[in-house]
């Protein structure tokens, strides 16, 4: 749209401030686009209040079409069309349960079951609502069964589309949680497409990263005694996903579903086992994203708490200089982390070849730099303990780290 195009005011949603594809009027009598209106209502618990007016307004309250409103927004965006402003087509009616629920049954007959598919793909894109319908429908349990069914045939036909929509729709729910709490054929299923490979690269790589997205629900509601029963393979497969770096979303769904399963049970050795201390230094050395590098940070901390994790980080030539990098480069986070790292290896698996290590890849000269920082005070503490572990060692061999740092009380 051309910078000099002004757009009527009553032709813009209070809650997105853009351009209203359709418009609907809330009890409170001020109109909002319906995807806006209807996700603000979506997220209240049980009321909520009008944005524009804060009157109550129920979570189920009416909303009415403003048809009147929508014809004047495409009649302004047809006139206007050669200033850059797209067409707003007219919207689909909303979805109801009846149509979904038919679409659900049309599943288990072949002739209606690809069309169903993709008209299933395409109401979960639309809105939080038609989600919601679905939801409601029994697709979420349809998906389920779906899937878990064509691992058992060994087939992937409508595994990527399943899981799609699985990924959109579904929601850790109470009524989630009864599906998948003990569903140990759902893991095998997402692990079997996960370590498969597919004719084509690109359904390759849509079909794991949404293996990786549902897995990470799972791994949230699932039920401990399952997490903790978790064999070396679960483990294995998800290491070798961050090892192939598929996508950006794939390897932070993958190191999530890590960490969120690393506390149950031996699953921290496991994932150790794996080899995935040393995934995780080689993955942040070439990598330029801070969410990343928080991920891969907060995970590490978790494997370096053990000595099977120490180890495996101390084999990496790279490990302490890397940790040491990011100090004061990323974000707070990952400075609590790195810092618990460097605390871990230095009161647990300093080796006179370590500590030197330490001082020559410049990670002592960072920890002094926390104490000289705007850091927490934790932070801070923490990185005092480390420096007075060996500060006979580095004060020594080392004019440039000043006593002080090793003394001074915190102010």
């Amino acid at each position: 749209m051309d910078d000099e195009v002004e757009v009527p005011q009553y032709f813009i949603c209070p809650i997105s401030l853009q351009i209203m594809k359709d418009p609907v009027t809330t009890v409170s009598g001020i109109t909002y686009d319906r995807e806006s209106i209807e996700h603000w209502l979506s997220t209240a618990k049980d009321t909520t209040c009008c944005p524009v007016t804060k009157q109550p307004m129920p979570r189920d309250s009416d909303l009415t079409p403003n048809h009147t409103l929508r014809r004047l927004i495409q009649s302004w965006c047809v006139l206007n069309a050669n200033k850059g402003v797209d067409r707003i087509p007219t919207p689909k009616s909303p979805m109801n349960k009846s149509h979904v629920v038919k679409l659900v049954r049309n599943l288990n007959v072949p002739e209606f079951h690809a069309q169903a598919l993709k008209k299933m793909e395409e109401i979960a894109g639309e809105s939080e609502k038609s989600r919601a319908c679905m939801v409601e429908a029994g697709a979420v349990k349809a998906m389920i069964s779906w899937i878990t069914r064509r691992f058992k045939e060994g087939k992937f036909e409508s595994v990527e589309e399943c899981l799609k929509i699985l990924h959109l729709i579904w929601k850790p729910t109470e009524d989630a949680k009864e599906m998948v709490k003990e569903n140990g054929d759902l893991i095998d299923s997402l692990l079997w497409v996960l370590s498969s490979e597919m004719e084509e690269k690109e359904n390759n790589v849509s079909a794991k990263t949404h293996a990786l997205l549902v897995l990470r629900t799972v791994v949230e509601i699932t039920s401990s005694a399952l997490l903790e029963r978790l064999k070396l393979n679960f483990f294995n497969v998800i290491v070798a996903v961050t090892r192939e770096n598929i996508s950006s979303q794939a390897t932070k769904a993958a190191l999530r579903v890590l960490i969120q399963v690393c506390p149950f049970g031996r699953n921290r050795l496991k994932i150790v086992e794996c080899g995935a201390v040393f995934e995780l230094i080689e993955l942040e050395l070439n990598n330029p994203e801070k969410s990343l590098t928080e991920l891969i940070f907060c995970l590490l901390a978790q494997l370096c708490a053990c000595a099977d994790g120490r180890a495996q980080f101390l084999k990496h030539a790279g490990g302490i200089a890397m940790v040491a990098k990011r100090i004061l480069r990323v974000s707070p986070a990952t400075d609590d982390r790195a810092v618990h790292v460097l605390s871990s290896v230095a009161r647990f698996s300093a080796t006179n070849e370590v500590v030197m290590e330490m001082l020559r890849v410049g990670a002592v000269s960072k920890i002094c730099m926390v104490l000289q920082a705007n850091s927490d005070m934790g932070l801070k503490r923490k990185a005092r303990e480390v420096l007075r572990l060996h500060s006979n060692v580095w004060n020594n061999d080392s004019p440039c780290i000043a006593v002080y740092l090793l003394t001074k009380d915190p102010r």
